[in-house]
């Protein structure tokens, strides 16, 4: 076993290799930019090198510097850990010509998977069942628009070298194709350098179920069951579990068998990822799954089959590095109780989940379950790189013990001012649907209304009034608080004490509580506080709010909710648009955030493509047509 891994990454898996490596005893390497000189995974490590800029295709995507880091530090491996380099074959052969240790697959087998359409055509020689679609060299609009009118629509377009959701557009409507592969295209282009795509038939009501598969340089691989990861936004993996719920025996070896057998077609060694589509409208059945694509590297939701085989996989992949054999054979890995996770990601889903960045002033994680996550209080979250803040692992002997724990963790998070999704994942386990496993990769989107960011409730607004009131230590004898309007001690006073305050902004009328509160007790702002209830965070204020916020479009003006680069402008000055059509696209924290029309008009401005610009600024103004 070599003695010091580097890990060429940060944040929450840079955290996660550290805490297995330094178990095992092994010397630990962190690398950083500029923006992450205070961050946890810099101090979690033994030493720690500045590579770059905050940029990550200055710092964590060049190769050359983190090479240069590992000479320096007498590093004798690297560890990828997932996204940026984790699956670049030229790194891993550099790796290796450098002498050093690479913690992943080979880059051959990196290559034959990387891009999605080989890949198709390697798995349909190999005997696996692949969706229906186009994968050619032929990428012209005119024959893309033709393939994708033989499929069928709705058809899915994906970038040949995307993952994470990203470059990848759903079109239902032919008039929309044009929009769509633009779009896909510019996004795998941004993101992988690659504006290369497929088309792939839509299945209509689609699960996502994946194999997580290991192979070793003795020629031994194997599976360590399924998962399910169809609870997703915008092809974002929001909550995954094991197993997969209504999974039968008979269909669990079909899927792990094709993954097997996936897997070996590439002499995979390390630890990968099989991901398949499965058309759930009539449950799970063996003929019904399809593959998909295959990640060569560990996925974000690995803990979940750590949970449940009891097998810590990262340790596996420093050993089969190294050249040991896998610690188990496949009759010795066993399928134990029921694990989830849930992505706490620093968005805002009251703003249709645009990314939220700045400090953590306040950072709570719930106690007594597995927290990943690679920030603390006082860290901050950059515009520079993905929104995922933490994830909320449990493990319990049943699915529904399982779901209510994950439920009520994520009930408990606390963070401010950043947004996070906490109280939209709680709902999202709370729902009748999801409880009993009917899931597939459209719940979110269907289940909208009863997902999305509640009004204050009774409860809120009654223990924000309490704590805010008590907070005051108002004078009794006063017969009135103007700042308050608050009515106080009176003989023929109401039995319930009565003020005008606001909660995120709007005003609200409430009074004393007889009981003890229940909402939790955040920190203190400028003119209240802030309260937490099941995941959600509340500012309680005894003062209305100021006005021009990022996104303010009252006066048909579209500002930037946050730092970063127009990446299109689908209209222009003069030209008329409908409440709702795409006026300006903005591209941030590796995806593209569309600003619409906010009612009938006429544009005025907009923004050039390629302009940098700052959170708040103008992206473009549309008067009103009356």
């Amino acid at each position: 076993m070599f003695k010091s891994v580097l890990v060429a990454n940060r944040g929450e898996i840079a955290c996660r290799v550290f805490r297995t490596a330094k178990r095992m005893g092994l010397r630990t390497i962190a690398v950083y930019s500029e923006a992450d000189a205070q961050a946890l995974h810099v101090r979690e490590a033994d030493e720690a090198v500045r590579i770059g800029p905050a940029a990550a295709r200055e710092s964590y995507l060049d190769g050359a510097k983190v090479l240069a880091a590992a000479k320096a530090t007498g590093a004798e491996a690297i560890h990828p850990g997932y996204g940026f380099l984790s699956e670049n074959a030229d790194f891993a052969e550099a790796v290796a010509a450098a002498g050093l240790i690479w913690i992943g697959p080979d880059p051959a087998s990196i290559r034959a998977m990387g891009l999605k359409d080989a890949a198709k055509e390697l798995m349909i020689q190999a005997g696996v069942p692949v969706t229906p679609g186009y994968q050619g060299a032929d990428q012209s609009e005119a024959t893309l628009t033709a393939e994708a009118a033989r499929i069928g629509y709705p058809v899915l377009i994906k970038a040949v070298a995307g993952g994470g959701g990203k470059g990848m557009k759903r079109v239902d409507d032919p008039a929309d194709f044009a929009a769509g592969l633009a779009s896909a295209k510019r996004e795998g282009a941004a993101a992988f350098g690659d504006d290369r795509v497929l088309i792939e038939r839509y299945i209509t009501r689609p699960r996502h179920i994946e194999v997580q598969v290991f192979g070793d340089r003795h020629g031994d691989v194997v599976h360590l069951f399924e998962r399910d990861c169809s609870l997703q936004r915008r092809h974002q993996k929001v909550i995954e579990e094991a197993p997969a719920p209504g999974m039968s025996e008979a269909v669990r070896a079909a899927v792990t068998g094709a993954a097997i057998k996936a897997a070996k077609a590439v002499n995979y060694v390390g630890a990968g990822t099989i991901e398949f589509i499965a058309d759930a409208s009539d449950g799970l059945k063996a003929d019904g799954i399809w593959f998909m694509e295959m990640n060569t590297r560990l996925q974000v939701e690995h803990p979940v089959s750590e949970s449940v085989t009891g097998v810590d996989l990262v340790e596996w992949q420093l050993r089969v590095a190294a050249g040991e054999p896998l610690p188990l054979k496949q009759d010795e890995i066993k399928l134990n109780g029921w694990a989830m996770e849930a992505r706490l990601y620093a968005e805002d889903p009251a703003n249709g989940f645009l990314p939220s960045i700045g400090r953590l002033e306040h950072f709570v994680m719930p106690e007594g379950i597995r927290v990943d996550t690679g920030v603390e209080q006082g860290g901050e979250v950059s515009q520079f790189y993905d929104p995922m803040i933490a994830k909320l692992i449990v493990h319990a002997d049943t699915r529904e013990a399982a779901a209510a724990r994950l439920a009520e963790a994520a009930g408990e998070v606390e963070v401010w001012p950043v947004k996070t999704n906490a109280g939209f994942l709680k709902r999202c386990l709370d729902h009748p649907r999801f409880v009993t496993g009917d899931v597939d990769t459209g719940f979110i989107a269907a289940e909208e209304g009863t997902l999305s960011a509640p009004e204050p409730s009774k409860t809120v607004i009654n223990n924000a009034s309490d704590l805010l009131w008590r907070s005051r230590s108002v004078n009794p004898a006063d017969s009135w608080d103007t700042e308050y309007g608050a009515v106080g001690f009176r003989l023929n006073a109401p039995s319930v004490t009565q003020h005008i305050f606001f909660i995120n902004g709007v005003a609200h009328q409430g009074g004393y509580l007889n009981g003890r509160p229940v909402v939790r007790y955040g920190p203190e702002i400028d003119g209240g506080f802030v309260v937490f209830y099941q995941g959600d965070a509340y500012e309680v204020s005894r003062r209305a709010p100021r006005s021009g916020a990022a996104g303010a479009i009252s006066d048909g003006s579209l500002r930037a909710p946050m730092p970063g680069k127009v990446a299109a402008a689908p209209v222009k000055a003069g030209d008329v648009v409908t409440k709702g059509q795409p006026v300006v696209v903005l591209e941030a924290m590796k995806m593209e955030h569309a600003l619409t029309a906010p009612f009938d008009g006429v544009v005025e401005h907009v923004a050039a493509v390629g302009d940098q610009v700052v959170e708040a600024a103008v992206l473009a103004v549309v008067k009103a047509a009356d």
